[in-house]
């Protein structure tokens, strides 16, 4: 199909969807309580619905008075009877679909429902959303002329009582519609390999003669890939393969400490990078803007968002607030609704407003992946910042890296303790240790102010992981696929006294 005839279908459906971007634009908090309302009369005759009294809420209030907010464990009981066959528990059209994760925070499976509303109302149309904001803000791109390599999950669909279980990414490969697969490389059969390092090679050699345009994938994995695909051809940059290639659509993990590594082997300045936040719940923000950090809360996916400030989380004065109510620039744990029938669901992640007019976030972490052991309140978001600093000044590059406290011990004051893997490790680790103490305590006035004197910490003990470190750990975990991730950070030392076994076995 010409180009030009691509890019003027594609702007037609742009421009009939810009429309509806402009009304949450412009009436966000209007198109927020309408969308709950919606949710709420359309479950008012499930299980849930009768047990909580949908019929008579009318309102926001009532219904964050009437319904308790959840952890998967407390719900983990109807998504089983789902599971099972079971119908209009949580949702009222039949849930077919369950996407698998591990998670990030243990290593317990979880199924989360995927309804047909959410498949195509929130997964698929945050593709097209993606794509046509994408196109909107580089009307020269030549993206349709070439085909879009996946690196989606290792796991296969399986098929239990009448209801299909598998990676979200499986999940929406196996549904997506023919233009898409169409579109895309590799082909369906190699995307949903089961065996991660087989599925490897065979999506190089599949997709190596391709006009690959477009690039979408988990930043850590993707690198993997893209470094199998350099040693296959012999080739030192990924233009000498693919000259046609633009941009790499990426999520999942921040894309902090791998930036520098993209930028070597895609070694052109109008390269774009745009970022997603999306997870087996559903698809929340899209970057809206080129060369833009910050992402666009979508606000009519089938999702109604609810917040709880991260200084009052888990306490007594805990505190859910709405989208109207939020503040620039503060950590929030975010809470979902969903058009899966997820009510005021933790999902886990944190996230911060970089602005409200219109609502545009970052992911800050997660609830339960940060340091707070001695009340030094360490986010991911300090780690990675820290860790780009340091590394930009020791020119060293990071594969991964976890941290954990040690605890104190009698008179014995606590640290934190790191294992990084070195792509290119500093010349002087104890320098590095240095300077990766002073950045954090540049981010962070809690950890400046345990640290001062060492009044509370010691400097930070720093070990340096071998090759393929947390790699093998993946392996040994059975977490090898596109949609797992290392813990980052962890209020407990279970993952890095595991790794620190592995990186001396």
């Amino acid at each position: 199909m010409p180009i030009d005839l691509v890019n003027s279908i594609a702007s037609w459906f742009l421009k009939k969807r810009f429309h509806q971007i402009e009304l949450f634009l412009k009436y966000p908090n209007e198109v927020q309580n309408e969308l709950l309302l919606n949710l709420i009369e359309t479950a008012k005759d499930t299980q849930i619905g009768k047990k909580y009294d949908f019929a008579s809420i009318e309102n926001y209030e009532t219904f964050a008075e009437r319904i308790p907010v959840t952890t998967y464990e407390e719900y983990q009981y109807l998504i089983e009877r789902s599971r099972n066959g079971e119908t209009n528990i949580f949702w009222p059209t039949p849930i077919k679909w369950f996407a698998k994760s591990s998670g990030t925070t243990n290593a317990k499976s979880k199924f989360i429902p995927v309804s047909m509303e959410s498949l195509e109302d929130c997964h698929y149309a945050a593709g097209k959303d993606l794509l046509c904001m994408y196109l909107n803000n580089n009307e020269n791109s030549q993206m349709f002329t070439g085909k879009s390599l996946r690196l989606g999950g290792s796991k296969e669909l399986y098929r239990e009582n009448g209801t299909v279980f598998g990676d979200l990414s499986a999940i929406l490969i196996d549904n997506m519609p023919l233009w898409a697969e169409f579109s895309s490389t590799p082909s369906s059969k190699v995307s949903l390999m089961s065996d991660w390092e087989y599925k490897m090679q065979a999506i190089v050699d599949e997709t190596r003669n391709e006009n690959v345009t477009s690039l979408t994938g988990v930043p850590s994995w993707m690198l993997v890939l893209l470094h199998n695909v350099l040693e296959t051809t012999g080739k030192n940059n990924l233009f000498d393969i693919w000259p046609n290639l633009e941009v790499y659509f990426h999520g999942g993990v921040s894309f902090t400490p791998y930036k520098d590594q993209y930028k070597k082997i895609l070694p052109n300045s109008d390269f774009k990078y745009y970022e997603i936040y999306n997870a087996s719940e559903g698809f929340f923000a899209i970057q809206d803007q080129n060369n833009s950090s910050e992402l666009l809360l979508m606000l009519d996916y089938g999702i109604f968002y609810e917040f709880i400030p991260m200084d009052t989380y888990g306490t007594k004065d805990q505190k859910v607030i709405p989208l109207s109510d939020v503040k620039l620039n503060k950590n929030y744990a975010l809470i979902i609704t969903t058009n899966s029938g997820l009510w005021r669901y933790k999902i886990g992640d944190t996230i911060r407003f970089t602005s409200i007019n219109p609502y545009r976030i970052k992911v800050s972490g997660r609830t339960k992946h940060h340091i707070n052991v001695f009340g030094e309140e360490l986010i991911i978001e300090n780690a990675e910042e820290a860790l780009k600093k340091v590394c930009k000044k020791t020119n060293a590059e990071i594969v991964d890296y976890t941290a954990a406290p040690i605890f104190m011990k009698g008179k014995e004051k606590g640290a934190h303790e790191w294992i990084i893997e070195f792509k290119t490790p500093p010349k002087d680790i104890d320098y590095f240790n240095e300077l990766f103490d002073n950045a954090l305590k540049s981010l962070n006035s809690d950890y400046e102010a345990k640290r001062y004197n060492n009044i509370t910490l010691n400097k930070p003990a720093i070990h340096i992981g071998r090759k393929n470190l947390f790699y093998d750990w993946l392996k040994q975990n059975n977490k090898l696929g596109g949609q797992h991730k290392v813990p980052r950070l962890s209020n407990t030392r279970d993952y890095i006294d595991e790794l620190l076994r592995l990186n001396i076995s």
